[in-house]
């Protein structure tokens, strides 16, 4: 299979294409910046300052270090972002963080949404902390809603606070589900969404049977009916059901309902995967007709994985990325996750990718994190280069690194782990039709191309986003460009 053999062939395949293609010299970067700048790119955004020890400690001086689980909401011409009580080196305060940003990038500290764990939800859980908030309107209040449990327990509680503004002050409005042990749910991780009809639901779950969802009453904020509601998602004992994190949408070009979850190990192979609906409760199926509450087929085969632990090139990368919210900004898709840096995965980031969406109606995410670009026409000239590129197997959920491939002018694609050719189409699409270098099996990738800020060499480039037939997705960033 391709896949497998690009997997196993990526660091290798990395020494081999240097010495083909002699590396990126100055020149050639130089010609990038100047190429990519004719495509009206993002502006620089400000340098980080990861694994930085003097900013512990210091909430105002945080930024995007220290966001778990973020649940984003848009008002007028702010974005929100509220998270888990966490907090690297140190005990975080109780009372779920907010902050707050203009353009996505910059984010400023608020602070704490609650007072600390509200009583009810303490009495019940003896949580210190509570965790994944999520934010909605319902008539003239903001709902936030939260939940309090202890790791690897179930005994948890999902609860609500109201307020006239995201700012605060919130009063408690008390429970809105909870579990006990012994129980076959996990009352954590709520998502309140509106349907297409307008009316309110509310997903949640983490772990033991999975991601149920339950509809509720406008006027209090809580479930119409009594019971832990229908399924939507769940995982075999054999990887301890390790599903969390649900996130819903409704997109109304496709007409469809997407559930975005979180598989695997919080701390090691966290990633992303995506299912659609016609209803909002399901069911929810991937590009292959599995449903996502499939316990006999090999559990990592289900859902389309649209995001994990990467590296592109020798340069620092991400591990165990997950828990995200999508945000719906006009005709704008945006998605909000943690990662996790792979020099020391006690550090954890808020990071921001640019949805797209593939012809057929999947989403599609950035390689890169947003800073500030646009979907604008690219010349097929331009796509003539060295591009480093991923694919995101399903079946290996640890960091994967990136191969090169160098696509030339005349359609050709080479590489050590794979050949083949492509073709620019309109909407800036990019297809490429690449070969396996041992079994020969050829796979078709639908992707879209767009300006991004490359964040790992500090400078403007191109990146491609895309899918297959079986929903195996596709990352590609241009490293050299051979337009002249």
């Amino acid at each position: 299979m391709f896949k497998p053999i690009f997997r196993a062939l990526a660091l290798g395949a990395l020494l081999v294409m240097v010495l083909s293609f002699g590396g990126l010299a100055v020149s050639d970067a130089s010609r990038l910046v100047k190429d990519i700048a004719t495509a009206n790119p993002p502006t620089e955004p400000p340098g980080e300052r990861l694994y930085d020890f003097s900013l512990l400690g210091r909430p105002d001086a945080w930024g995007n270090l220290n966001v778990h689980d973020p649940a984003v909401y848009r008002d007028g011409d702010t974005y929100y972002v509220f998270s888990t009580d966490a907090s690297l080196a140190d005990v975080a305060r109780p009372g779920i963080q907010v902050r707050k940003s203009r353009d996505l990038i910059h984010w400023s500290w608020i602070g704490q949404a609650l007072g600390g764990v509200p009583r009810k939800a303490r009495e019940w859980t003896g949580a210190t902390g509570l965790w994944a908030p999520d934010v909605t309107r319902i008539g003239a209040h903001y709902y936030l809603y939260y939940s309090a449990s202890t790791f690897g327990k179930n005994r948890s509680f999902i609860g609500v606070a109201r307020s006239k503004r995201l700012t605060g002050p919130w009063e408690d409005l008390g429970e809105v589900l909870k579990t006990d042990i012994g129980d076959r749910v996990n009352a954590i991780d709520p998502n309140v969404v509106y349907d297409s009809a307008g009316d309110l639901w509310l997903a949640y779950g983490s772990f033991w049977s999975g991601i149920h969802i339950v509809r509720l009453d406008q006027k209090t904020g809580k479930p119409l009916e009594k019971g832990v509601g229908k399924l939507l998602a769940s995982r075999s004992l054999s990887v301890h059901g390790a599903i969390e994190g649900a996130y819903l949408i409704y997109h109304p070009g496709y007409k469809k309902y997407y559930l975005f979850v979180s598989y695997d190990s919080l701390f090691k192979d966290y990633n992303v995967r995506v299912g659609r609906s016609d209803r909002i409760d399901g069911p929810y199926v991937d590009a292959n007709g599995v449903a996502l509450t499939d316990t006999r087929t090999e559990p990592a085969a289900v859902g389309n994985k649209i995001l994990g632990g990467y590296r592109f090139g020798n340069a620092d990368g991400w591990i165990a990325p997950g828990h995200n919210s999508v945000l719906q900004d006009g005709e704008e898709y945006y998605l909000l996750h943690h990662a996790r840096g792979d020099r020391d995965k006690n550090w954890f980031y808020l990071q921001v990718r640019k949805m797209l969406w593939s012809r057929d109606g999947w989403p599609l995410l950035s390689p890169e994190r947003y800073a500030g670009e646009r979907e604008q026409d690219i010349a097929k000239e331009r796509i003539a280069g060295v591009w480093e590129v991923i694919v995101l197997a399903k079946d290996d959920n640890l960091q994967l690194s990136s191969a090169p491939l160098r696509l030339s002018a005349d359609g050709r694609i080479d590489g050590a782990a794979a050949k083949g050719s492509w073709e620019f189409a309109p909407d800036n699409t990019l297809i490429l039709h690449l070969q396996d270098s041992d079994t020969g099996q050829v796979s078709t990738y639908e992707c879209r191309v767009l300006p991004a800020w490359d964040w790992e060499e500090r400078r403007r480039t191109l990146v491609f986003t895309g899918i297959d037939p079986q929903g195996i997705a596709i990352w590609g960033k241009m490293t050299e460009s051979s337009s002249r």
